[in-house]
C-alpha cells in the first residue's frame, strides 16, 4: 500500500488534521462507524456481561452491596466472581441486580450512556461506538475504542478460553437422520425408474431432501452446545465464524457445487471432524478451488470497475452552496422495501424539497429546504404509522453545469455533517462503490442446469449496468403502448410483420400481442390530366373526393386521415389499429395478462432491463430510478451498506454527454459528442450573439465511454487508448482547462478540491500561517511561468494545431505551455 511522507508543513497539517485514523471513524460508504470492535476485544467483553445462572427472583437472597466500590473490593478478595449475580446500589439510589463483570463494562462506557445491565456482543458494541461519535464526536470516541480494546483483551486472557477438539461435540441424532434421508432418496429413484418423473423433477427432489437434512442437522449442532462452550461464545458474540461453519465441522458438509455451478445430487455426508471418505473429499474439492480462483480473479475485477468509476466521476466536486433546483427525486416506502433497506435510512442527511410531516399527524418533523438530521429520524421512527415517501434534493437533479452544490448532496458521511465546499464526492463515490466490489459474488447462478435460468449477478451484474450494455438474461420489453392480449402458440407461427413462418417444437409457449394505435399511408395516384380536388395538408374523410380523371371519374377516399399532394397524386397518412407481437422463450414469467394497459418500454416478463430501451421510450427518470434500485438491490443482497448518493454521482455522469445534431450558430461540429456544460456554454454565447442554439440529442452512456469522451485530453490519454486520444488531441489542436483532479495531478500542480479548493470563503482546512495570501501565490505562480517562458526561449517557433494546456487565470502560460508542446527536439 501507499506510504504518504508529508515532508512540506502544509502535507503535516493536512496527515494530522485530515488523514490520521482517530479523524476517521465513520465509514464514507454509508455513514456508519469502520472502527469497531472486533474478534478478542468483543469475545472478552462477551465474556464479561455473560452470567450463566437464570436472574434471581426480586424475593431470592443474593449478595447486595452499598455501591460499586464495594462490590469491586469483594471481587478484588475473590468473595465473588466476574459473571455471578448480585445487588449494587448505583449512584442515582436504584439498586439494580447486576454482575460485577457488567459494572466494570459499563465503568468503561461514556457517562452519557445509561447502565447497559446486558449481555454485550459485536452489534451492541458497534451501536455504543456509533451513539458516542454523534454525542461525544471523534476525540472522545477514539479513547473510548482504545479503553474497550484494554478491557476486552484482559479479560479474554484471564478467561482461558481456547479452540480444542473437545469443543466440538458429536451429534447423536445425525446416523438417523441421514439413514431417514438415503431411504426418501431411494423412493425418489423408483418413481424415477418407473417414469413417474422426468430427470430434472428427480434432481430437484433429490437436492430437496438432502437441504431438509442438513437444515435439520444444522438446528441440532447449535442445540448441542452448551452456553458456556468456547465454541458457543466464540460465535455467539460475533468474535469470529458463523453457525453455517459450525455445521460443517460437527454435523455434515452437505451439498455442494461442481465447476460449473450446478449442485450434485450427492451430498458430503461427513463433518470435518469425522473426516471426509475419498469420494466425499473428491467432490468437496471441486467448490473448495472454484471459490479460491474466483476470489483471486475478482479481486482484479474490482479494482478496475474502481478504475473507470475514478476516471467517469474524478471531476465532480462540491461547487456551489445552492443550485435553486426544486424537482428533485421522491423516495418511497415500496421501493425501498425492494431495495431492502429502510426509507429512513435513505432520507437521512438529506435535503427536503416539501415538508416532512408526523405520518398519522400534522406536526411538520422537517420543513422544506431544510436537512434531515439523526433528531428528526429518531422522531420519526417513534411514530404510530411509516413515513410512505419524501420528496428529497438529489445530485441526479443539481443544476450546476460541473461539479455538484452542497444542498443537492446533503451530508458528508464521512463527519455527517453538510459537505464542505471543495470535497471531492465523485473520488468518494467511485471508491465507495468498487470498495465492496470483492465482496460481491462472482458467479452466474445455475438453478440446476434449468435452461433460461442463469442470471448474471453480483459483482459482472453491477459492471453491466454502469457500462450500459446488453443484458445477459433480457426482459422482453413492449415498444408500443397498448392493450395486452396473450394466447398459447400453435406448433406453426407466422410472424405478423415479417410473414416468416417459425415452426415449434415446444408446446405451451406464449405470445404476448400488444394492440396499437399505427400510422398507415395509402397512395392515390390520378392519370394525365386528371385533377386534385383538395389542398395539401387537408383533413379528409372517407368517401371525399381525392382526384377528378379527366373523364370526370371520381375516385374517392377510403379512409380519413390527413393529404399530401404531389402533382397529380395524393397520399393520405391515417391511424390505424395494429398489433405487435412478442414471442416468450421458455423459462420466463409473465408480468402482464389478458387486458391489462402497458406504455412502451415496460417490461413484459421478468429478465434485466435493456437500458438503451427504456431511456429510448421512457426517458431520463426511468433509467435513473431502475439503475439506482438495481445497483442498491444488489449490494444489500450481498450484506454490503451503500448510501444512494455515490449511485446518483456516477448515474450523473452517465447522462452527461449530448450529440450535437445541428451545430446553428455555435462553434460545435455536427455529429461531436460533447459534455452537457460545454453545449450549455456554447449555446449561452450563441445567443449572447443573438443566434440560434445548437440541436441536440441527449446521450445515456456506459461509463468507459465517458471518460474517453472527456474535455480534457490529459485526463481521456491516462485512462484508455492513449495513442488514439492524443492523436485525436493534436489532430484537432484539444485545449485542456486543467478542471480536474487528475489533469492537474499529471502537470504536478495542486488538485483543484479539498485544501486545494480555491472558490471558496470557508476553507476546507485551517491552513493559516502556511500559505501566503492569495496575492503572494498568485506572484509564485507567475515567476514559474516567467522561468518556464525562459526555458522554451531559442524553441522552432509554435506551429498551427496540436494539444494545449491552458491554466486557469494565467494568459501567459497558455502560450507557454503551447510552445513547450510544439518545441522540435534537437538532434543528437
Amino acid at each position: 500500500m501507499a506510504v504518504h511522507v508529508p515532508l512540506t508543513r502544509e502535507a503535516n497539517r493536512e496527515a494530522a488534521e485530515l488523514m490520521l485514523s482517530t479523524k476517521n471513524l465513520l465509514k464514507p460508504s454509508f455513514g456508519g462507524p469502520v472502527a469497531t470492535p472486533g474478534k478478542d476485544i468483543v469475545w472478552g467483553i462477551y465474556y464479561m456481561t455473560t452470567i450463566l445462572e437464570p436472574e434471581p427472583k426480586a424475593e431470592d437472597r443474593i449478595l447486595t452491596f452499598a455501591d460499586k466500590t464495594d462490590a469491586g473490593y469483594a471481587y478484588q478478595i475473590k468473595k465473588i466472581g466476574l459473571r455471578q449475580w448480585i445487588r449494587v446500589r448505583m449512584p442515582d439510589g436504584e439498586i439494580l441486580t447486576t454482575s460485577i463483570g457488567r459494572v466494570i463494562v459499563n465503568d468503561h462506557l461514556p457517562k452519557s450512556l445509561p447502565y447497559l445491565n446486558k449481555l454485550l456482543a459485536k452489534k451492541e458494541l458497534a451501536n455504543i461506538v456509533r451513539d458516542n461519535i454523534e454525542e461525544s464526536g471523534f476525540e472522545e470516541t477514539a479513547k473510548l475504542l482504545d479503553d474497550l480494546k484494554e478491557l476486552g483483551f484482559k479479560a479474554i486472557t484471564q478467561s482461558g478460553y481456547s479452540w480444542g477438539m473437545s469443543y466440538l461435540p458429536d451429534i447423536i441424532e445425525k446416523p438417523a437422520l441421514i439413514e431417514e434421508g438415503d431411504r426418501r432418496v431411494r423412493e425418489v429413484e423408483d418413481y424415477f425408474a418407473q417414469g413417474l418423473l422426468t430427470q430434472n423433477e428427480r434432481h430437484e427432489a433429490i437436492i430437496k431432501i438432502w437441504t431438509e437434512v442438513k437444515d435439520e442437522v444444522s438446528e441440532l449442532s447449535k442445540k448441542s452446545l452448551p452456553p458456556e462452550n468456547p465454541a458457543f461464545t466464540m460465535i455467539d458474540s460475533g468474535a469470529r465464524g458463523q453457525w453455517g461453519q459450525f455445521t460443517q465441522m460437527v454435523g455434515m458438509k452437505g451439498l455442494v457445487s461442481n465447476p460449473s455451478g450446478e449442485i450434485i445430487e450427492l451430498p458430503v455426508k461427513s463433518s470435518f471432524k469425522e473426516g471426509m471418505g475419498v469420494l466425499e473429499f473428491f467432490i468437496s474439492s471441486h467448490g473448495t478451488r472454484k471459490g479460491l480462483s474466483d476470489t483471486a480473479l475478482k479481486t482484479a475485477n474490482a479494482g478496475y470497475l474502481t478504475r473507470r468509476l475514478v476516471d467517469v466521476a474524478q471531476d465532480v466536486v462540491i461547487k456551489k452552496e445552492d443550485c435553486g433546483d426544486g424537482e428533485g427525486v421522491v423516495l418511497t416506502r415500496a421501493e425501498s422495501e425492494e431495495i431492502g433497506e429502510p426509507l429512513l435510512v435513505r432520507i437521512l442527511g438529506r435535503v427536503v424539497l416539501s415538508d416532512i410531516v408526523m405520518p398519522g399527524g400534522r406536526k411538520v418533523i422537517v420543513s422544506a429546504g431544510e436537512l434531515v438530521t439523526e433528531d428528526a429520524i429518531r422522531t420519526l421512527e417513534g411514530a404510530k404509522k411509516d413515513l410512505e415517501e419524501a420528496h428529497v434534493r438529489s445530485v441526479m437533479t443539481c443544476r450546476l453545469r460541473r461539479g455538484i452544490c452542497q444542498k443537492c448532496y446533503g451530508y458528508d458521511l464521512a463527519y455527517n455533517r453538510l459537505v464542505k465546499l471543495g470535497t471531492a464526492v465523485g473520488i468518494i463515490a467511485a471508491q465507495s462503490i468498487g470498495e465492496p466490489g470483492t465482496q460481491l459474488t462472482m458467479r452466474t447462478f445455475h438453478t440446476g442446469g434449468v435452461a433460461g435460468k442463469d442470471i448474471t449477478q453480483g459483482l459482472p451484474r453491477v459492471e453491466e449496468l454502469f457500462e450500459a450494455r446488453n443484458p445477459k438474461r433480457k426482459a422482453v420489453m413492449t415498444e408500443v403502448s397498448g392493450r395486452i392480449s396473450i394466447e398459447r402458440a400453435s406448433r406453426e407461427v407466422v410472424q405478423a410483420d415479417t410473414g416468416k413462418k417459425i415452426v415449434d417444437t415446444r408446446s405451451g409457449q406464449k405470445i404476448v400481442r400488444v394492440s396499437h394505435v399505427g400510422v398507415d399511408e395509402v397512395k392515390v395516384v390520378g392519370g394525365r390530366g386528371s385533377k386534385v380536388k383538395i389542398d395539401d395538408g387537408a383533413k379528409v374523410k372517407a368517401g371525399d373526393v381525392l382526384i377528378e380523371t379527366k373523364d370526370g371519374e371520381k375516385i374517392l377516399s377510403e379512409v380519413s386521415g390527413i393529404a399530401s399532394v404531389v402533382r397529380s397524386a395524393v397520399t393520405i397518412v391515417y391511424e390505424s389499429q395494429k398489433e405487435r407481437e412478442h414471442i416468450i422463450p421458455p423459462g420466463y414469467t409473465l408480468y402482464v395478462k389478458d387486458g391489462d394497459e402497458v406504455a412502451a418500454g415496460d417490461a413484459l416478463t421478468d429478465g434485466s432491463i435493456d437500458l438503451q430501451l427504456l431511456f429510448k421510450h421512457q426517458g431520463q427518470e426511468a433509467v435513473q430510478r431502475y439503475v439506482s434500485k438495481e445497483i442498491q438491490y444488489i449490494y444489500a443482497s450481498q450484506g454490503q451498506k451503500l448510501n444512494n448518493k455515490h449511485v446518483e454521482i456516477i448515474v450523473r455522469q452517465m447522462f452527461s454527454r449530448v450529440k450535437v445534431l445541428d451545430p446553428k450558430d455555435t462553434e460545435l461540429l455536427p455529429g461531436e459528442i460533447v459534455e452537457r456544460a460545454n453545449w450549455l456554454d456554447a449555446n449561452e454565447a450563441a445567443e449572447n450573439k443573438g443566434g440560434v442554439p445548437a440541436e441536440i440529442e441527449p446521450l445515456f452512456l456506459g461509463v468507459t465511454k465517458v471518460s474517453l469522451s472527456t474535455e480534457s485530453w490529459l485526463s481521456a490519454a491516462s485512462f484508455q487508448e492513449t495513442a488514439r486520444v492524443l492523436i485525436n488531441a493534436a489532430v484537432t489542436g484539444k485545449v485542456d482547462r486543467l478542471e480536474g483532479l487528475k489533469e492537474n495531478v499529471i502537470i504536478g500542480r495542486l488538485i483543484p478540491a479539498g485544501t486545494g479548493y480555491a472558490d471558496t470563503e470557508e476553507p476546507f482546512m485551517n491552513m493559516s500561517g502556511l500559505h501566503g495570501t492569495s496575492a503572494d501565490r498568485k506572484r509564485e505562480e507567475e515567476k514559474d511561468v516567467e522561468l518556464a517562458s525562459e526555458l522554451s526561449q531559442g524553441g522552432a517557433p509554435a506551429e498551427a494545431g496540436g494539444a494545449e494546456v491552458v491554466v486557469e487565470g494565467e494568459p501567459d502560460a497558455a502560450s507557454t505551455a503551447e510552445e513547450q508542446g510544439n518545441e522540435e527536439t534537437p538532434e543528437a
